[in-house]
């Protein structure tokens, strides 16, 4: 008798799953534009990009739609991935970040290297008296999903994924770090919108010097507008070319290194580089690369015309399937991951304030380039803002800047948690 198929969710056609959480993330950006009172308090609450994830877990949850089934996050991984780090990769203004001053650019590299390092220092911090939280074995190594929120709070969401891709953490780990990542960054953002009310007290202590930030108010705005144009057709269309060949560059590309790699497998593997014979690992260098030279050519202009904003809606509807996968009862079974990722955001602050006294640099470059390297695009022009809405676009810049890097970044912390843990 022919086995009778049945599905465990009630929409399984991925056409039908796209333009839910389509609808989803418009319903979520749109309600986080609002300005009405209930709006307002709800997403100091309750972030927009935690939505992003928890949600379409919600409908996954319920039955409704199916990470098992759908093959929209392969799709979106491996082609819109690709594309958003081409795009975002392309607005770098290195000129324009050189024009912060070099606090800020200080102050940015000091977040990155309290978290490339912040890793592996919580994993020794937490080996010492628990080791098993820190262990497994697989694809739900600890340090394998902690390599995720390396990624997350170096460059951003699509270095996140890079990551998880990379080094191969189960769903139930990612589900487990996603959560971590949200919420320990989420709270460390809070302290700092706190801190921007106290700036002038936390700069006095520092003896900082804040003439600097209107200076920086006055480029951005100057640069911004210099490059600002209502986008055409033409515009359009050369940026998804943009993007999307990038995207076929990078494959072709990894296509080629990738069995070259396998075949010194045994080296890699001796050194615990294992994840150069990945070709997701190459896809993600080489559109990354792209990105950066395209930055210095005239492809730069149509940042002006949008390009990253089309790189921040492919990577939210990455973030919208990696949710479609997502077990969001994940985190209760992993508790002890909090306390991973309480003393690693604890290693970031100190290094960022020890950095700060000996520079005496405003409050200001330490609460963004914080938050270009943990929050990115999403939370640093929130951060910026608070201190004052005009410098929105400088925690954009810096955050921006932290895509590019992100990426070798944590695969550098990644190395360094690998070899650290038990």
């Amino acid at each position: 008798m022919e086995e009778v198929q049945t599905a465990t969710a009630l929409f399984t056609n991925d056409a039908v799953v796209l333009g839910i959480l389509i609808c989803l993330l418009a319903a979520i950006f749109y309600t986080s534009s609002l300005t009405t009172k209930f709006w307002t308090n709800f997403y100091k609450v309750i972030p927009a990009l935690l939505l992003c994830y928890f949600l379409p877990s919600v409908l996954n949850s319920m039955g409704i739609i199916s990470g098992e089934e759908s093959n929209l996050y392969y799709v979106a991984s491996r082609y819109l991935l690709p594309a958003s780090l081409v795009l975002l990769c392309l607005s770098i203004d290195l000129k324009g970040i050189m024009r912060l001053g070099p606090k800020a650019i200080i102050m940015f590299f000091a977040g990155t290297l309290g978290i490339v390092f912040g890793g592996p220092i919580a994993i020794l911090a937490v080996s010492a008296f628990a080791p098993e939280i820190v262990g497994g074995a697989g694809p739900d190594e600890v340090w394998r999903g902690l390599a995720t929120v390396a990624g997350s709070w170096i460059g951003g969401g699509a270095n996140q994924t890079a990551m998880k891709e990379i080094y191969g953490a189960s769903d139930e780990l990612f589900s487990a770090m996603i959560t971590v990542d949200v919420i320990v960054a989420n709270i460390w953002m809070a302290v700092l919108l706190i801190g921007a009310g106290i700036s002038d007290r936390v700069d006095r202590a520092f003896k900082a010097d804040s003439s600097a930030i209107t200076e920086v108010k006055e480029s951005i705005q100057n640069y911004r507008s210099s490059i600002a144009r209502i986008a055409n057709l033409t515009d359009i269309m050369i940026i998804c070319a943009i993007g999307f060949g990038g995207t076929a560059i990078a494959h072709f590309g990894s296509d080629v290194i990738t069995p070259f790699m396998e075949t010194k497998k045994e080296f890699l593997s001796e050194y615990r580089l294992t994840s150069m014979a990945s070709s997701f690992f190459w896809i993600v260098v080489i559109a990354t690369i792209i990105g950066l030279f395209l930055s210095f050519t005239k492809m730069k202009k149509y940042e002006g015309a949008g390009a990253s904003k089309f790189g921040s809606a492919f990577l939210y509807v990455l973030v919208a399937t990696i949710g479609m996968k997502m077990d969001i009862t994940a985190i209760f079974d992993n508790l002890g991951l909090f306390l991973i990722g309480i003393i690693w955001m604890i290693v970031h602050v100190l290094v960022l304030l020890i950095v700060a006294k000996l520079i005496k640099a405003p409050f200001f470059f330490v609460a963004v380039g914080s938050q270009a390297n943990v929050g990115g695009a999403a939370s640093a022009p929130i951060v910026a803002s608070a201190f004052s809405p005009a410098l929105a676009p400088v925690g954009v810049l810096l955050a921006v800047f932290g895509y590019a890097v992100g990426t070798f970044g944590a695969i550098f912390c990644a190395q360094l948690m690998q070899y650290v843990s038990p």
